[in-house]
């Protein structure tokens, strides 16, 4: 099977979704910012995965990152983008560098995959590119993030009209509420749909899928 890679990894999300694509045989690729939580992340997994340090806002130090993890594993089937900045904020007390730094993570990281590894893909056998979202809407005391996870809706939208004929599909999944083991937000039940997206045939694709209750964002 070809790899998956899973960008901005963590405890959460991103654990949960490359154990689960791990689970069905696909060799898995890490990448976090730092190497306690790559280390963390491959004491979970089979030894045929492969884990990277980088920090995604940082263009050159994520493309070097994601060459170094297709020279160990090849060119990957599924690529996650899981980095994101949590933080509250609101527009009359973000600045502009704030918010610039915020948007190098939520989205220009997710650019920087893009470009480094969908072309790639689309010359070989496809796949997919699943991004995680949330804010299904925009709240005033969340703007730096309605703002990010807004503009990856749209990046799939434009991700998807350039390489979905090409045989590379992407998608959000736009998680409603906070993350946590045991809840109606568990991260093994949000990384199935990142699986089931993957499966689709392409006339059933989504841009975006949602997990939960939009009432729940602001939790």
């Amino acid at each position: 099977m070809a790899a998956v890679f899973v960008v901005g990894a963590g405890p959460g999300i991103g654990r949960s979704v490359a154990r689960r694509f791990a689970s069905t045989g696909h060799p898995v690729g890490v990448l976090a910012r730092s190497s306690s939580t790559v280390d963390a992340l491959l004491d979970d997994l089979p030894d045929s995965a492969a884990g990277v340090t980088a920090d995604v806002a940082v263009e050159a130090a994520l493309r070097a990152a994601l060459d170094e993890l297709v020279a160990r594993l090849g060119v990957p089937e599924v690529v996650v983008y899981n980095a994101g900045v949590i933080r509250s904020d609101t527009v009359t007390g973000l600045d502009a560098a704030t918010l610039l730094d915020t948007w190098a993570v939520n989205v220009g990281g997710a650019v920087t995959t893009a470009a480094a590894l969908l072309p790639a893909m689309a010359d070989g056998d496809g796949g997919s590119y699943l991004m995680t979202a949330g804010m299904p809407h925009p709240l005033p005391q969340l703007t730096s993030l309605s703002l990010g996870k807004a503009g990856l809706r749209a990046l799939a939208e434009l991700l998807d009209a350039e390489f979905g004929p090409r045989g590379v599909r992407s998608a959000t999944v736009t998680v409603c509420g906070p993350v946590a083991p045991g809840t109606a937000y568990d991260p093994d039940d949000i990384a199935e749909h990142y699986a089931r997206l993957h499966r689709l045939p392409a006339g059933a694709w989504p841009v975006d899928v949602r997990h939960g209750d939009p009432a729940d964002a602001a939790g």
